[in-house]
C-alpha cells in the first residue's frame, strides 16, 4: 500500500486517483478549484462527448499528436470499456451521429457526479481550493508536493493530471508545464488546437450567426496545396468561421499559422458539380426572370448570405434576372462554389477545446504514464504531447491515461 497524491481534478485526474484507490492504496486528490471535473461541465456544450464508440485503430487515426504512444492506454482501457466503467457507476450512455456517446440525460454533470462516486466509493480523500507550486524529489525520486500556502505533504507516488492552457477559466492554466520543467521534463511548444479562425474578410462578420450545414470546405496554404478537406458543418462568427469542421481544420494549420498564411474555400453547393449548379441556376432564373437579382437566390443560399455572395460576385442587386450575362453567372457560379477566407489567426486558448503540445512523450513510459526521469512521478491527460480531433477521442484519452497511470501504480 502507498500513498498517492494526484494533483489536478479533471477527467484524467479522477480516473487516475480512483483506479489507484480501487488498488488498495492510500489516495489524495488536489484540485485548486472550488469543485472537480469544472472543464467537463462546458465540454460538448455542456452534454459532454465522453468518448467515441469505435475501435482502438478509428481512435489512434483521429490522434495526429503522436498516436504512437497510446496503443499501451487504449488496450488498457479503450472506448468499450469506458462505456462500461460508466454503466457500472450508474451512467447510461447513448450513441449519436459519428459515433459521439453522450449521457443519456445529456447533463455534463452526470459525468462528473459519477467520477465522484467513484472516488467516494474508493476512498479517495478529495481536497479543493488546494493549489499545488511543487513537487518534491529527491535523488530523482518523488517524495511530495508542496501546496501554494506552503504546506508539504509526503508521498510515494504523484500524478500529475493539471491538464492544458485550454480555457483557463476551468483552471487550466499551465501549472503542470512549470512543474514538469523544474523536474527536468521537455515541455513541446504549445499551441490553441480544436479552435475558432480569425479570418481578414469583413464580411464575416455579416454572417455572424449563420450556421452552414452539408457544405464542404478545403483548407490551402500560400502555395494553393491542399493541406485539409472536409464535409459537414461550420458556422460564421464576428472574427471568422468557426463550428466543427473549422475546429478539426484549425489542427493542420495552428504550428504553421504564424509563418504563413492560409485561405479556406467554401463550397456551398457540394453534391453539385458547377455545370449542374449552372443548370439549377438557369431553372431558378427563369422563374424568377422578372424580378431583381438579389429576390431571384431566396431557392439557393440561406438569406443571410445573398448580400454577401451577390456584392463578392460584383453583380448589381437590381438587375434584372433576365438581364443577366453568362459571365456573370459564372461569377456566381465560383462564389457558391470557392468562397474563400483568408486565416489570419486563432480564437487563442481561451476559445480552445484542447491544447496541442505537452510534456514531451519520448520521457514518458507509454504503458505506465511514469516519467522516465523522476522515478514515481506519473502523467496522465490534456498535459501530455498528445492530441485528438473532436467526437469524443479527447476524452478519452484523458480517461484511458488516467487509467494507465493509476493502474500501474504498485
Amino acid at each position: 500500500m502507498k500513498k498517492v497524491l494526484v494533483v489536478g481534478g479533471g477527467a484524467s485526474g479522477m480516473m487516475a486517483a480512483g483506479t489507484a484507490a480501487q488498488k488498495g492504496h492510500i489516495v489524495h486528490l488536489y484540485e485548486k478549484n472550488d469543485r472537480l471535473g469544472k472543464k467537463i461541465y462546458i465540454t460538448g456544450k455542456g452534454r459532454c462527448n465522453i468518448t467515441n464508440d469505435s475501435d482502438i485503430d478509428t481512435h489512434l487515426e483521429n490522434i495526429p499528436g503522436n498516436p504512437y504512444f497510446m496503443y499501451s492506454a487504449f488496450y488498457m482501457l479503450d472506448s468499450q470499456k469506458t462505456k462500461a466503467f460508466f454503466d457500472a457507476l450508474g451512467l447510461k450512455t447513448k450513441t449519436e451521429r459519428g459515433n459521439r456517446v453522450f449521457p443519456v440525460s445529456e447533463k455534463a454533470g452526470d459525468v462528473v457526479r459519477a467520477l465522484e462516486k467513484y472516488l467516494k466509493k474508493n476512498g479517495v480523500v478529495i481536497h479543493t481550493n488546494s493549489a499545488v507550486k511543487q513537487i518534491l524529489t529527491q535523488n530523482q525520486c518523488v517524495k511530495g508536493i508542496r501546496l501554494e500556502n506552503g504546506k508539504e505533504i509526503q508521498a510515494d507516488d504523484v500524478v500529475i493530471c493539471t491538464g492544458g492552457l485550454s480555457y483557463a477559466g476551468t483552471g487550466s492554466t499551465g501549472d503542470g508545464y512549470k512543474m514538469a520543467k523544474d523536474l527536468g521534463h521537455t515541455v513541446t511548444k504549445l499551441y490553441p488546437s480544436l479552435v475558432a479562425l480569425k479570418t481578414k474578410e469583413n464580411w464575416c462578420r455579416q454572417l455572424m450567426g449563420l450556421s452552414l450545414k452539408n457544405c464542404a470546405i478545403a483548407v490551402k496554404n500560400e502555395k494553393g496545396k491542399n493541406i485539409y478537406k472536409d464535409f459537414g458543418e461550420m458556422l460564421f462568427t464576428h472574427f471568422g468561421v468557426s463550428g466543427p469542421m473549422i475546429l478539426t481544420a484549425s489542427r493542420h494549420i495552428v504550428k504553421q499559422l504564424q509563418k504563413q498564411s492560409y485561405t479556406i474555400e467554401i463550397d456551398l453547393k457540394p453534391a453539385l458539380e458547377e455545370k449542374a449548379l449552372d443548370a439549377r441556376i438557369l431553372r431558378d432564373f427563369q422563374k424568377y426572370s422578372n424580378k431583381n437579382f438579389s429576390n431571384a437566390l431566396d431557392d439557393l443560399l440561406p438569406q443571410k448570405l445573398i448580400p454577401v455572395i451577390i456584392d463578392l460576385a460584383g453583380i448589381s442587386p437590381i438587375k434584372k434576372v433576365h438581364d443577366i450575362t453568362k459571365q456573370e453567372r459564372q461569377s456566381l457560379i465560383k462564389q457558391m462554389k470557392h468562397l474563400t477566407v483568408t486565416v489570419c489567426g486563432t480564437a487563442g486558448f481561451q476559445e480552445a477545446v484542447i491544447t496541442c503540445g505537452g510534456v514531451c512523450v519520448d520521457e514518458i513510459n507509454p504503458s505506465t504514464m511514469e516519467s522516465k526521469i523522476i522515478k514515481g512521478l506519473y502523467f496522465a491527460g490534456e498535459i501530455l504531447d498528445v492530441d485528438a480531433y473532436t467526437g469524443g477521442f479527447n476524452l478519452q484519452i484523458a480517461f484511458s491515461t488516467g487509467y494507465t497511470a493509476g493502474e500501474s501504480i504498485e
